[in-house]
């Protein structure tokens, strides 16, 4: 797996205590400041840190270097508290399957949507691709030309129209047509949040009677370059919807690896995928172990 960019989370922290002579607190604040740039969250930040101070007290280091070894330990610990854990997407117990996916406008999600859907069709899958951002002429267009892309049925109504019965159509289109999945495209505006939370709430009671159980995956899709901003933003999805798990979108080279660390401390939910180019091949399964080793390399 590609996660050597996460790797700028500490070459920076590598730098800084290189050919120090001594632990001060000067050295701590630097610290500080290298994984609140990298997108660690605050608190977390200064657990980590107090607790490097206490095993420098009670382990009497004397070498600046000797921080970089206790840092990885004990952010590795913070990775495993916080309950950060992989898992793939969940297999339908019966076709089709539905997966619906949330997020702010300009986070990814449709291109992360084209991505899920070239997936499963490598996989002898046949995929409905459900229009339901009606609310964007443009959203509509741009998943028709990713269904063409990647092979892919589309069900859209007229911009405007009820984002529910578009899901409700293209899981019956589905049905219909014996396909596997139906992804399915919502809208993100949350200059108008109240409106938001109840055409959403709709989406899902509507989703659920047309496929007589729960959607199977609510995927969030989350821009990592968003850095804090993302998480509150996700927090107006998880209110209203039984997010089941998190797509990172945008996680390139550019990206600040941290966010991973800020989204299991502050949201609890399992990072399922993680999007790391433009390809409609750069999406990968997030293994926990293998950031991890990645990580602390």
């Amino acid at each position: 797996m590609r996660f050597g960019f996460v790797k700028s989370i500490l070459q920076r922290v590598d730098t800084l205590v290189t050919g120090r002579g001594k632990i001060d607190e000067a050295l701590f604040d630097s610290l500080e400041d290298a994984l609140i740039q990298a997108d660690v969250n605050v608190r977390t930040v200064l657990d980590i840190l107090n607790d490097v101070r206490d095993s420098v007290r009670e382990k009497r280091l004397a070498e600046a270097s000797e921080i970089t070894a206790e840092l990885r330990t004990r952010l590795r610990a913070a990775l495993e508290v916080s309950g950060l854990r992989g898992s793939s997407l969940v297999e339908p117990p019966q076709r089709p399957g539905l997966f619906i996916f949330v997020g702010v406008n300009g986070t990814g999600k449709t291109t992360t949507i084209a991505k899920v859907a070239e997936r499963l069709r490598k996989q002898g899958n046949k995929i409905i691709l459900a229009a339901a951002d009606t609310f964007r002429a443009a959203a509509i267009e741009q998943l028709e030309t990713w269904a063409s892309r990647t092979g892919s049925d589309v069900v859209k109504h007229r911009p405007g129209a009820d984002p529910s019965a578009v899901v409700f159509d293209a899981i019956k289109a589905a049905q219909a047509r014996h396909a596997d999945y139906v992804l399915a495209d919502t809208a993100g505006r949350l200059q108008n949040k109240a409106h938001l939370m109840e055409e959403l709430r709709k989406v899902m009671r509507v989703a659920e009677r047309g496929l007589g159980r729960h959607p199977d995956e609510v995927l969030l899709v989350l821009d990592a370059t968003t850095g804090q901003n993302g998480i509150s933003q996700a927090r107006v999805f998880t209110e209203v919807c039984n997010v089941s798990g998190i797509v990172l979108a945008k996680l390139d080279g550019t990206a600040r690896g941290g966010i991973i660390v800020t989204i299991a401390q502050e949201l609890g939910l399992p990072i399922k995928l993680v999007g790391s180019g433009e390809r409609l091949d750069d999406l990968e399964d997030f293994d926990p172990k293998s950031f991890v080793d990645a990580l602390l390399a």
